[in-house]
């Protein structure tokens, strides 16, 4: 009984042991701090965060009537920030942040208005009332880039790593140099560009284009951005030469999504009249309501409707060119009104003998109706030969490394 006893007592003292040994062995839990989060440059693990969105019937007052403001009066709040904070602008959709005491009271600390991607309005209620303006952490990044067309531009982009939107602004440079209806999968292009990124992450935009080419038709076209007057915001893109790369006319009178359906021609089949007749205009399909641009500066000579036109406008250029554009939707400007190239004058519509939605653009020279996409069409001013060697100077390092990137890239 006696060695019974003893066995057991070694047993339970064994068992002790290996738990007291694992317990040991055991890691300890330590437990991980809050990560600090720092945002519109207040740090928010210190408050109760309210986000939210404005909506419908939302104002600056009716957001704040609902919090804990202690003894300060909605009305006295509005008219002692109204000089920092339009509060007119409060638009629906936009967001906003309230950050409040953690404690029970949840009195409203700060008030954070998110006018746009970068800018933001504070309205600080901690101390005495005030509101001022901020934009967030802008970042810079600058590269180069070089590929082939391969889709749209806007594709081709995208698949270079690049945002779509930037299509647009190569778009306007090249607008009167390349015809984006006839570029083709192979030809190249390559830009050197800066893009702004907000907190290093958001992308917001394309600060501006240093420097690029597009080979068009077996032809690099060069264009660099220079201001012959240093202290104007006026920017002209030349080429490599110096040669100033906007035209009097644009290539087309719409920006983006058109095709051409019909050419200039002595002698069509009308697909309304059904018969063989003259036509002599570029046809330019397009969705219902785009907007259609004035190809050149100029006045309003004529706006109105005819049976066969719909309803178009005639823009007089100077003495010796005129452009019409016919079957709009809808016209946006009136008869003597002065206009700008790329001015907005109307809508593609189908009105007048048209079977779908597309602009007839017609060109006169010296009051004959000729065929637009086969004119040689004058230049704008030329760069100033005083200014050229400053120009050379400033281009010849860009065109280098715009003309390095591309020999890597398109090396066979």
């Amino acid at each position: 009984m006696k060695r019974l006893l003893l066995t057991l007592v070694l047993l339970i003292s064994l068992v002790s042991c290996k738990k007291e040994a694992e317990e040991k062995t055991k890691p300890v839990e330590v437990k991980k701090p809050e990560p600090v989060i720092i945002e519109f440059g207040f740090k928010l693990n210190d408050y109760d965060v309210v986000q939210d969105t404005i909506v419908s019937g939302d104002t600056f007052g009716s957001i704040l009537e609902k919090q804990n403001l202690g003894d300060k009066k909605v009305h006295e709040i509005a008219d002692r920030v109204r000089d920092s904070f339009n509060l007119r602008n409060i638009r629906i959709g936009k967001p906003y942040t309230m950050l409040r005491t953690k404690d029970a009271s949840k009195k409203l600390q700060v008030f954070i208005y998110q006018a746009d991607i970068a800018n933001y309005y504070v309205v600080d209620f901690r101390d005495s009332v005030h509101a001022y303006k901020k934009q967030k952490p802008i970042t810079l990044k600058r590269r180069t880039i070089a590929t082939e067309i391969s889709g749209s531009l806007s594709e081709t982009l995208s698949k270079a790593g690049v945002n779509a939107s930037m299509a647009q602004n190569l778009a306007d440079i090249y607008a009167y140099s390349v015809d984006f209806f006839k570029i083709q999968k192979g030809d190249k292009f390559a830009v050197t560009f800066t893009e702004k990124y907000i907190n290093d992450t958001i992308f917001a935009g394309v600060e501006s284009l240093e420097a690029s080419f597009f080979e068009y038709k077996g032809k690099k076209i060069y264009a660099f951005p220079f201001k012959q007057d240093t202290t104007s915001r006026k920017v002209d893109y030349y080429d490599e030469e110096g040669k100033v790369l906007k035209n009097m006319f644009l290539k087309a009178p719409l920006k983006f999504g058109y095709r051409i359906s019909s050419k200039f021609s002595t002698r069509r089949f009308h697909p309304v009249q059904q018969r063989f007749k003259a036509h002599n205009g570029t046809d330019y399909a397009a969705a219902h309501g785009t907007p259609i641009v004035t190809t050149a500066s100029g006045v309003v000579e004529r706006t109105g409707y005819t049976a066969g036109n719909g309803n178009y406008v005639k823009v007089k250029h100077n003495s010796t060119y005129s452009t019409q554009y016919l079957h709009m939707s809808k016209i946006l400007v009136r008869r003597g009104q002065r206009v700008s190239q790329g001015d907005v004058i109307g809508k593609v519509g189908s009105t007048g003998l048209a079977t779908g939605p597309h602009v007839c653009y017609r060109f006169w020279k010296n009051g004959v109706q000729v065929d637009a996409l086969r004119q040689k069409l004058p230049n704008s001013e030329p760069m100033n030969a005083k200014f050229k060697p400053r120009f050379m100077a400033e281009m010849a390092p860009l065109k280098k490394e715009l003309d390095s990137i591309a020999a890597i890239k398109f090396k066979k």
